[in-house]
Formats: structure tokens, C-alpha cells, sequence
């Protein structure tokens, strides 16, 4: 049988109790990963950990929220005590409170943001300073796990669009500032059958036929990007839907102008045609992946 493409890694994947985070620990393990499954329920850890062990692959349970510090610090710790290192690390851990603007609530707007961007950062901060004490290495990688709400606008999740949006500028930090120690970071986006989403009508797993909300598609994805053939992929954004892969592009200056030096605001009236020119009348909607 042929070596696995993930065969001596260890990957640490957070919020992998149920869902995606759960369909990416699986596939990493299928792939040779070693896993430290992360979740704030002991029962979900442990139940996808006896499930990569049942099927032969070797997992660990990890318990906490890694939104906090010291939780975060010691996932890195109980990766390396049971696997001697860390070479991936998938950020999946998140919450929603959904609500309009002018009806969320302080507490609502700290919990989501604290769990998703800072969730998402406080492990990274942790495994990039082992990166970088232990020097330059391949085969590193990061994946965030970002969201249609954080690329398009959407209506009534002010807070899961700005942490998820937060995400993806911290992709392309860790990206820039990882590359010397020998790591990619890249973030994933897909439409899903979770928890998040399973009571929503499309997302109803159909019948028969193919299934394009199944978390296995983005789990494809998330062990691609763990693999040596995408080391030269990094501060990428992929949007999965199915069997179609997106790639979302960076903002970009789309129009300029050269005004006079003692320049108006009337002068930016008379060159809207010139700024706004490539740009849509209306708000940009969700990508066109069905």
C-alpha cells in the first residue's frame, strides 16, 4: 500500500467535535495525520478521536475553548507531549448569534467575535512561535475557516461577518509572517450541512443524488492544502460549494484618479465615473458557485 500524503504529520484541528471540523479531522487522519481533536465538549472530542482510532488511524481528545489563552497553549502542549510536534494546524472552532445590528446585544457581539477571531488566532499564535523556535521546516500549514458572511454582505449577523472578515486578514498575516519558518496559511470558505445550517431548507440532505452541502467537500479541500503538493499556496482564500472550487481574489484598488492639488469634495463628485467604474451599482452578492 502506498504512504499516505499526510503519513509523520500531526495536525491539530479545533471545534472538531461535530460538522466540518469533524469531517476535516477525518480526512486528515485518512490521509496519515496524526490528530489532536479539539472540542469544548468532552463527549464530541472523544467520540471522533475513537472514530480515527477505529479506523486505524492514531487521535488524541483535546477538551477547551481556544479562545482562551491558556486553552490554546495547552493544545500546542498536548500535541507535542503525544505526537513530539505540530506541522498543521485547522482553525475551525466557531459560534453564531444571529440578530440585525440595532438589535444585537454587547454580549452578543463579544461572544461571537471572541470565539471565532480570537479563537482562531490565540492557536496560532502558539504553534507559530513553535515554528518558530524549532526553525524552518516543510510542510507546515494553517487553515482557517472563514465565510461566505465574511466575504459577501448578508443580513442579520453583523458580528459572525465581522469576525469571520477579521479571519481572513489574519490569514494573510500569518501567511506573511510565517513563509520563513517554511508555513502556508489559507482559508477556507463552504456552504455546509451543520449545526449552523442543518434546519435551513436548502440544506436539507437530499434523497438521492448527489450531495452539495456534505462537509466531506470542504474537508477534501482542507487536506489538499495540508499536502506538499499545495506548499507553493499560500494567503489564499478557496470557496467550496460541492464540487466547485472558487478562488476568492484580494480587495484591489479599482479605479483612481489624480486630482489638482488644492483639490474639493465637488471634484470626487465629478469623478465618480472614473472611481466607481468597475464596481458594481449595488452591493456585491454571494459568488455564483451552484
Amino acid at each position: 500500500m502506498s504512504v499516505q500524503p499526510l503519513t509523520g504529520r500531526v495536525a491539530v484541528v479545533t471545534g472538531a467535535g461535530r460538522g466540518l471540523g469533524r469531517a476535516h479531522a477525518r480526512a486528515l487522519a485518512a490521509a496519515g495525520a496524526s490528530v489532536v481533536v479539539n472540542n469544548r465538549s468532552p463527549d464530541a472530542a472523544e467520540a471522533v478521536a475513537a472514530e480515527i482510532a477505529a479506523s486505524g488511524g492514531a487521535a488524541i481528545a483535546h477538551t477547551g475553548d481556544v479562545a482562551d489563552w491558556s486553552v490554546a497553549e495547552s493544545l500546542l502542549g498536548a500535541a507535542v507531549a503525544a505526537f513530539g510536534d505540530v506541522h498543521v494546524l485547522v482553525n475551525n472552532a466557531g459560534i453564531t448569534r444571529d440578530r440585525m445590528s440595532f438589535k444585537m446585544s454587547e454580549h452578543e457581539w463579544d461572544d461571537v467575535v471572541r470565539v471565532n477571531l480570537k479563537g482562531h488566532f490565540a492557536p496560532s499564535r502558539f504553534v507559530g512561535e513553535h515554528w518558530r523556535e524549532r526553525g524552518p521546516a516543510a510542510g507546515r500549514r494553517i487553515v482557517n475557516t472563514v465565510s461566505e458572511g465574511g466575504l459577501f454582505p448578508a443580513r442579520g449577523h453583523a458580528n459572525y461577518s465581522a469576525a469571520k472578515a477579521g479571519i481572513l486578514g489574519l490569514t494573510l498575516e500569518l501567511a506573511a509572517e510565517l513563509a520563513k519558518y517554511g508555513a502556508t496559511a489559507n482559508a477556507v470558505a463552504t456552504r455546509a450541512r451543520t449545526r449552523m445550517t442543518e434546519n435551513v431548507e436548502m440544506f436539507v440532505k437530499p434523497v438521492d443524488g448527489p450531495d452539495p452541502y456534505d462537509p466531506s467537500h470542504a474537508a477534501k479541500v482542507v487536506r489538499w492544502l495540508c499536502d506538499d503538493e499545495a506548499s507553493d499556496v499560500t494567503g489564499q482564500v478557496l470557496l467550496v460549494v460541492g464540487r466547485r472550487v472558487g478562488v476568492v481574489g484580494p480587495l484591489a484598488v479599482q479605479g483612481r484618479v489624480a486630482l489638482a492639488h488644492d483639490w474639493t469634495p465637488d471634484d470626487l463628485s465629478a469623478a465618480k465615473p472614473t472611481l466607481f467604474a468597475d464596481t458594481s451599482s449595488g452591493l456585491p452578492g454571494h459568488a455564483d458557485l451552484t
